[in-house]
């Protein structure tokens, strides 16, 4: 099924260039949508397209500062973020845009010479546990009808099957802890849709040190990754699928 698009135009600072709007069709007209890590390169361009979208009432962002803050290694602040998103209205969307690569000069594991469990602790931290303790307080919130989704941004070199790049042990934890809570969704909100999401080599700041040249801009990954949350239903839910919407392996 293609992506149901329609042009809008982006009047700020004088650009009159058209740019696609993924419409969203598949929710429900109404609710909330809200973006976690709504600051990062693909976090902001996922909270300007789902603005662009018309379909929810509101859009909220929720970063490391800002109005609405939260602290991914802490869970009281993360129940206190879903918390303040649950008294907003119904949940509709959520797209967990967190995660690490690399952390100041130290860049991911290529072999086991680089193993440093201070590190993999670090790593673990911000890329499964985070992820994790939000699914926990956000997935309760979620509306027992109707479509409502949470899209957790995984990466390709998750994958156990499709793994030929080194070690990236915390992108597979959180595939499976995906997968876990999309059994434990099912059985409360049959129609909601738990999924980890692959966006592709995005030109961001995660990405500077290794193909932000080769990489998509921010806009394009955000319109192809909603594109592909429009189109997945119950059915889905609990898998792993890359920004095209094609499965990846575990």
């Amino acid at each position: 099924m293609a992506d149901q698009l329609t042009a809008s135009r982006d009047g700020a600072a004088g650009h009159d260039a058209p740019r696609l709007t993924v419409r969203l069709d598949s929710f429900p007209h109404g609710g909330l949508a809200a973006v976690f890590g709504a600051t990062g390169g693909i976090g902001a361009a996922l909270g300007a397209a789902l603005t662009d979208s018309g379909r929810f009432d509101r859009v909220l962002g929720f970063s490391r500062c800002g109005d609405l803050s939260f602290d991914l290694t802490d869970e009281a602040s993360v129940a206190t973020a879903a918390e303040t998103l649950a008294t907003c209205g119904d949940i509709r969307l959520v797209i967990l845009a967190t995660g690490m690569l690399h952390e100041g000069t130290a860049l991911p594991e290529k072999s086991w010479r680089e193993l440093d469990a201070e590190r993999l602790a670090r790593a673990f931290a911000i890329n499964a546990i985070g992820p994790a303790l939000l699914l926990k307080h956000l997935l309760p919130r979620l509306p027992r009808t109707g479509k409502a989704m949470v899209a957790a941004l995984s990466a390709r070199v998750g994958s156990i099957g499709d793994n030929r790049l080194g070690y990236r042990a915390s992108k597979a934890a959180l595939n499976q802890l995906v997968h876990c809570a999309a059994i434990e969704l099912a059985r409360r909100a049959p129609e909601a849709v738990c999924v980890a999401l692959h966006p592709g080599t995005v030109a961001t700041r995660l990405s500077a040190p290794f193909a932000a040249t080769s990489g998509v801009a921010p806009v394009e990954a955000a319109r192809h990754l909603l594109g592909v949350i429009d189109r997945l239903d119950a059915k889905d839910s609990g898998g792993f699928y890359d920004w095209r919407g094609t499965p990846v392996p575990w």
